[in-house]
């Protein structure tokens, strides 16, 4: 079989991806404060939370925002739907509550939304470091973890994920490996090509992305790369698992290097006639673009969970 994309794509978006994240390491934030008011009118509050994980062999981090009633008297029993967020290549948990307007827009949604830590494992069990388990983590032991602790709609049908660059990859994976957990998944300027650099195409312009790359995937013809390559996974994906498959949801900005990468996903979902819908937007790799993102995604989730309850119903 063909490669899908050829050495001299590679070399443009190589370019682009280190172009895009050595914008966004300069851009580094500090931590949260461990809880922050959303605003003077409402009673959310952006929750810091831990989780001792036994596949990461450490404690994970991680935001919570739940509806600002949800511990009023009259709601004591009622269970809301989770929207998980995964933040970018060099980013943190507390990235979406500090950087985005996602605590003013969470407020007018019955959701329970939840920000896990990624660090820069690419949302995949790392090849190379052993205890780098962070899709097995994320599904394994956070959801049922929030499932448990919290009073959430535990079904695929109130559950959506999705995230920005390092984390729209991981999202649309997350949609395709385990279709069965989740009804949406959303992708802002995905880095969708992840497990197909190599430290030869990456080089050393940007030390954190070749050297996470290489720790997460490994050798150019490994296993790992084979199992996270979202291109490789909708290509091989049989007719009637594609039937189960989540709605998918991405955008990018025009102004973006990782555009072309985008638009051939697009392509290949179009050819497969797999359900989704793609956005190409005027903007660059940035947070004016991600925090404009975010409200049209939770736009959209309140139509697709509507359209979703309406079916079960």
């Amino acid at each position: 079989m063909k490669k899908y994309l050829q050495t001299s794509k590679f070399s443009v978006v190589c370019f682009a991806l280190l172009t895009i994240f050595s914008a966004l390491a300069s851009q580094a934030q500090t931590a949260t404060p461990k809880t922050q008011p959303v605003t003077a009118v409402t009673t959310a509050f952006v929750r810091d939370e831990k989780l001792d994980s036994k596949l990461m062999a450490r404690q994970m981090p991680y935001n919570l925002i739940v509806p600002a009633d949800y511990d009023s008297s009259i709601n004591k029993t009622k269970r809301f739907p989770v929207v998980y967020l995964l933040h970018g290549l060099t980013g943190h948990y507390d990235n979406w509550a500090s950087r985005t307007k996602l605590t003013e827009l969470s407020a007018k949604y019955q959701y329970i939304f939840v920000m896990p830590e990624g660090n820069n494992g690419w949302y995949s069990d790392s090849a190379t470091v052993p205890n780098d388990k962070y899709e097995s983590y994320i599904v394994r032991e956070l959801i049922p973890e929030i499932d448990r602790k919290y009073r959430t709609l535990a079904d695929r049908n109130h559950r959506v994920i999705a995230g920005l660059s390092m984390g729209g990859y991981g999202s649309l994976k997350f949609g395709l490996k385990y279709p069965e957990m989740f009804a949406l998944v959303g992708s802002f300027s995905g880095a969708l090509q992840a497990a197909s650099f190599t430290d030869k195409m990456l080089g050393n312009g940007w030390k954190a992305l070749t050297d996470s790359i290489m720790s997460v995937y490994a050798a150019e013809d490994s296993a790992t790369r084979r199992e996270n390559d979202i291109y490789k996974l909708t290509r091989e994906m049989s007719a009637e698992k594609m039937k189960t498959l989540p709605f998918m949801y991405f955008d990018c900005g025009t102004e973006d290097g990782l555009i072309a990468s985008n638009r051939e996903f697009a392509a290949l979902l179009l050819e497969k006639k797999i359900p989704h819908e793609f956005r190409q937007l005027p903007g660059k790799h940035d947070w004016i673009f991600w925090n404009s993102q975010i409200k049209e995604f939770l736009e959209l989730t309140e139509s697709r969970l509507g359209q979703t309850a309406a079916k079960v119903n």
